[in-house]
């Protein structure tokens, strides 16, 4: 069973069977009137909203405004530096904890969700948490958490453990075989019968 031309789909449910990549809901929401912008998962709502509402938008929730003016991109920082609800990670945020951790640094989804969830605490709390996230690497048992929205990681993480004696290539293949069927609802997840694809 191949999956439909976009065109052929009726419903947000028929759509959310069949794996598509970011740049092709990219495409279709160009063709289709609505906005591009977004991560893959707010795409593919977007999309299966508008399949079910005769083309409209899907509303989006208001955003919550932020209390703090602090300025992240402009302001100097220093390690007294409180955690504001408007935290921003870039390059002046990015160069601070360089010039305190040194060129290791770098800002995983684990540290900015430390960020945005601890509210008044310091960049001297912050430069503290980083080293504790990164000394979990040393534990062999340890694993991050990858996130929803990478199921190709998520995949070849299921399948190389399930599969000792295979390599990286046998998961990208089993997953281009995987990502061409139908789903329940749109996430390629591996399982062991995946090996009778091929």
């Amino acid at each position: 069973m191949q999956r439909p031309n976009f065109e052929d789909i009726k419903t947000g449910e028929e759509f959310n069977q069949w794996y598509w990549l970011k740049v092709e809901m990219v495409e279709i929401c160009k063709r289709s009137g609505l906005p591009t912008i977004g991560r893959k998962f707010d795409l593919r709502d977007r999309i299966m909203y508008a399949l079910d509402h005769n083309g409209n938008l899907k509303p989006e929730p208001k955003k919550q405004k932020t209390k703090s003016k602090f300025n992240w991109a402009k302001s100097e920082l220093s390690l007294e530096t409180i955690i504001t609800d408007n935290v921003s990670f870039g390059p002046n945020f990015r160069r601070f904890m360089k010039s305190r951790i040194g060129s290791k640094f770098s800002c995983h989804s684990d540290f900015m969700d430390w960020m945005k969830s601890n509210e008044g605490k310091t960049l001297a709390d912050a430069v503290k948490k980083w080293h504790e996230l990164e000394e979990r690497k040393t534990d062999p048992n340890f694993k991050r958490t990858i996130a929803d929205n990478n199921m190709f990681a998520q995949y070849t993480r299921d399948f190389l453990e399930d599969n000792k004696n295979r390599t990286l290539k046998d998961a990208k293949k089993y997953w281009n075989l995987k990502k061409q069927l139908p789903t329940n609802d749109g996430f390629v997840r591996y399982e062991s019968a995946d090996l009778n694809l091929g």
